[in-house]
C-alpha cells in the first residue's frame, strides 16, 4: 500500500470528492474557499473554478456539467465557463446554515445535508433529496454536522453521519429505490469505537462502508454488519472524504482539511489539506451514479 499527496493545495477544508468515470477526472471541493477542483490523474492537473460562497458537495450530472450544493441551496455549474444557474435554496430563510456532504442514489436523485455554522451549534440540520426533475424534498432533521451519505452495492442500503462530537455516529436506513425514501434508520457504528468522527464516506465493491476518520489521523473500513475491518493511519489528522477513483476503481482518493489542527501539530502534516491517493488496496470502489436531472 502506498499514500501519496497528488494535490498540495493546503485546502482550508478539502470535501466532496466525485470521480467522474467518463473523463477519467476527479472532482472535489474547498468549501469555505467557494473553490471546485478537477484533477487529472494522467497529467496531475488540477484545475479550478471559484465560486462567490461556500461550496459543499458536487455531482456529475448526466446531460453534462454539474450539480452542486453550497451556502445559497442547488445549483448548476458549467465547469468550462464558471457559470452558475440556480435551482432551488430550500433554506433561503436560515441565514446561518449551508449545506455539508452529498452524494446521488443509484437512480440518479442527489442527496446533501444542510448544517447550522454560524453562531451557536445546534441540531438544526436536515437532509435534502433533488430528484431529477428538480423537486426538492425535505427527509428528516435534527443533525449538527450531517455527513456520511452513501448507498450500499445494491441501493437498498442508505447511510449517513453526524460528525458532531456529541453525536459521532453513522446510521443506516432501509432505502426504497422506487420512491426515494429511506425508513427503518439504525445505529451503523459508533464511533467512539475508534480515533476519529465520522466525516466524508464511501462504500466498495465488497459493500464496505470507508468513513473518514476527522480529527484521528486516520480511514476505517467497516464491514455491511457494522465491525471494523481495517485502519489505514493517514499522515494528516484531518481526512475528510474517501472516494475510489482510476480507471479500475481502484485508487482510493482522500481530501483533507487544514483548518483546526491540533496546535503544535503542524510540522507532522505539512501536507494537510492536500488531496491524496491511496493504492495498493487490493480493493475497488464502485462507478458513481450521475445526477439525472
Amino acid at each position: 500500500m502506498q499514500i501519496e499527496c497528488v494535490v498540495d493545495s493546503h485546502s482550508q477544508t478539502g470535501e466532496g470528492a466525485v470521480w467522474d468515470d467518463a473523463a477519467q477526472r476527479l472532482c472535489w471541493v474547498d468549501i469555505p474557499a467557494g473553490l471546485v477542483h478537477r484533477f487529472d490523474p494522467a497529467s496531475g492537473r488540477n484545475e479550478s473554478r471559484g465560486l462567490d460562497e461556500d461550496v459543499a458537495c458536487l455531482a456529475v450530472r448526466e446531460s453534462g456539467g454539474l450539480v452542486i450544493a453550497t451556502r445559497s441551496g442547488f445549483h448548476f455549474l458549467d465547469f468550462e465557463t464558471g457559470g452558475k444557474h440556480p435551482i432551488v435554496d430550500p433554506e433561503a430563510h436560515l441565514t446561518e446554515h449551508r449545506f455539508n456532504d452529498g452524494t446521488t442514489d443509484p437512480r440518479g436523485r442527489f442527496w446533501a445535508g444542510t448544517m447550522k455554522d454560524r453562531g451557536k451549534p445546534a441540531a438544526a440540520g436536515c437532509f435534502y433529496r433533488l430528484d431529477p426533475d428538480l423537486r426538492c424534498h425535505a427527509w428528516e432533521s435534527g443533525f449538527f454536522t450531517t455527513n456520511g451519505l452513501a448507498f450500499s452495492p445494491d441501493g437498498r442500503t442508505m447511510y449517513l453521519s453526524d460528525s458532531h462530537a456529541s453525536v459521532r455516529t453513522i446510521w443506516a436506513c432501509d432505502y426504497d429505490l422506487d420512491d426515494g425514501i429511506p425508513s427503518n434508520r439504525r445505529v451503523f457504528f459508533d464511533t467512539r469505537a475508534v480515533a476519529g468522527r465520522p466525516d466524508g464516506g464511501t462504500v466498495d465493491a465488497d459493500g464496505c462502508y470507508w468513513m473518514a476518520g476527522v480529527s484521528g489521523w486516520q480511514l476505517v473500513r467497516l464491514t455491511p454488519s457494522g465491525t471494523i475491518d481495517r485502519i489505514i493511519d493517514m499522515p494528516v489528522e484531518r481526512p475528510s472524504k474517501p472516494m475510489f477513483g482510476g480507471a479500475n476503481l481502484d485508487t482510493l482518493y482522500v481530501t483533507s482539511i487544514a483548518n483546526g489542527l491540533t496546535p503544535g501539530s503542524e510540522g507532522r502534516q505539512k501536507q494537510a489539506g492536500g488531496l491524496f491517493a491511496i493504492t495498493g488496496l487490493g480493493v475497488r470502489g464502485l462507478p458513481q451514479t450521475r445526477f439525472a436531472g
